[in-house]
């Protein structure tokens, strides 16, 4: 099932503590500033979250440039370096 996003003017801010309430896991708030994204209230544990994702996800693409540089390791390689 699909949820529709939560989209609010950014006035709606005026009384925060009931558009903080609208604010679940996976389930941000977006504000619009004159009928455009602007900004978008989410947990802090799911932002926490996403801030490892991107980490994660530029550490593969490390990894990929630099297997795609300098090559592959076979998998009796990988046992060998990790003394397996």
């Amino acid at each position: 099932m699909r949820v529709m996003p939560n989209i609010k003017p950014i006035s709606d801010l005026r009384n925060y503590t009931e558009v903080l309430k609208e604010v679940g896991v996976n389930q941000p708030v977006y504000l619009t500033r004159n009928g455009r994204g602007e900004y978008a209230i989410v947990k802090i544990d799911e932002f926490d979250r996403l801030r490892a994702t991107v980490a994660l996800l530029a550490q593969l693409e490390k990894g990929e440039k630099s297997a795609r540089e300098e090559g592959w390791l076979s998998a009796d390689e990988v046992e060998a370096a990790l003394g397996l």
